[in-house]
């Protein structure tokens, strides 16, 4: 049976601290648009306040969460236990992309480990907690985190980390413009006004 909260309490804390796992969903507002479910990894979930969190969002295929953000700010965490015992917990809320370039990143960087290829921060406001019995999800054992994003992004090196964020995360597959978009388009508007 599902049970609701209106913050992340001190046990649901506890949870969400011994899972290697989450899920994060997002959607544009069109009817035709493409929902978004990213799984992440690599210790880069912080919980803030009893109604704040932020993950530490690595380089990757597409940046569909950071131009959903943008347009509408809703998201949705998902945390299920894949040990005993078991339960799903999901976190509703606002969020908004924290770039290098922001006040608040200096503040919210220090809170995770350096991880090459980082491109974002993501803040959310959680508005409503929910758990279920978690039932039908299956058993599994963990090994360990994966490092192939990590070696992608040593190899790449960091300006070859950039080029390929102004290559693929500018927009997202609906077309919607990126937080990485919108900082490309200010940066050329005060390159053409000077």
């Amino acid at each position: 049976m599902a049970k609701f909260f209106d913050c992340i309490t001190d046990e649901l804390q506890k949870f969400i601290a011994t899972q290697h796992l989450f899920f994060v969903g997002s959607a544009p507002l069109s009817p035709t648009g493409h929902v978004n479910l990213s799984p992440k990894g690599l210790d880069c979930f912080r919980i803030l306040c009893a109604n704040r969190v932020a993950y530490l969002d690595l380089t990757g295929s597409g940046n569909e969460t950071s131009a959903h953000l943008q347009e509408n700010g809703r998201i949705t965490f998902m945390f299920c236990a894949f040990e005993e015992p078991p339960c799903i917990l999901r976190l509703y809320g606002k969020g908004h992309t924290i770039l290098p370039s922001c006040p608040e990143w200096n503040f919210l960087y220090p809170l995770f480990p350096e991880i090459p290829g980082t491109r974002q921060i993501i803040v959310a406001d959680i508005e409503k907690v929910q758990t279920s019995c978690g039932y039908g999800v299956p058993l599994y054992e963990y090994q360990g985190q994966r490092q192939t994003i990590v070696n992608w992004a040593k190899n790449k090196g960091e300006q070859g980390v950039r080029d390929y964020q102004q290559q693929k995360n500018l927009v997202s597959l609906d077309g919607l413009p990126t937080s990485l978009n919108t900082v490309n388009s200010s940066v050329e508007g005060l390159l053409n006004n000077s």
